[in-house]
């Protein structure tokens, strides 16, 4: 799973590696915060819950710390033993929303990248060290936000999900996301 995961990924972000995924802390606390997301998706909080619940098995079993590095830069794996904890992670009032695709014209322009509309990418806010990507996380504040033209993709959606809140949990682990 981890695998067709990183190669979703891969494939809906092209081959640049600057397309890569993004995952920052920002300042701020949300330990205080209670349990729960801010849904602004067109799906129901359970089935947030039910992404969250297979992030948290998945970390749990194993981690893997550079599914990127090794797709564009043919790296070692980095894979750890699970991390038990991650069963307890909670999401602390995690925004959950999707953003309207960056258009084929503004790839083009911005990246020198041809994709057709919808392009399933997002522009990624600093301190994002890409421009553009399928999702991206920020972890605190706690938000994930995804190109609004995945969230019809069924399982695809449900994968690109899943791998932004297995980095909301490694986050308040404290793994270093840098090739996630």
């Amino acid at each position: 799973m981890a695998n067709f995961r990183a190669g979703l990924l891969i494939a809906t972000l092209g081959t640049a590696g600057w397309l890569a995924g993004c995952s920052a802390a920002l300042p701020g606390a949300t330990q205080n915060q209670p349990v729960g997301f801010i849904n602004q998706t067109h799906h129901s909080d359970q089935d947030l819950w039910v992404v969250w619940q297979a992030a948290q098995r998945n970390i749990a079993r194993q981690i893997d710390l550079n599914p990127l590095q090794r797709s564009f830069y043919n790296a070692a794996p980095d894979i750890h033993p699970g991390d038990a904890r991650a069963t307890h992670v909670q999401p602390r009032q995690l925004k959950v929303a999707g953003q309207l695709d960056v258009s084929s014209d503004q790839l083009l322009a911005r990246a020198g990248l041809s994709r057709p509309d919808p392009t399933g990418l997002i522009a990624c806010p600093q301190p994002c060290n890409v421009q553009f990507a399928a999702a991206y996380s920020f972890h605190e504040p706690e938000v994930t936000c995804y190109a609004a033209s995945w969230e019809v993709e069924g399982d695809n959606f449900s994968e690109i999900l899943q791998y932004e809140f297995e980095n909301q949990i490694l986050a308040e682990l404290g793994y270093s996301l840098r090739w996630r």
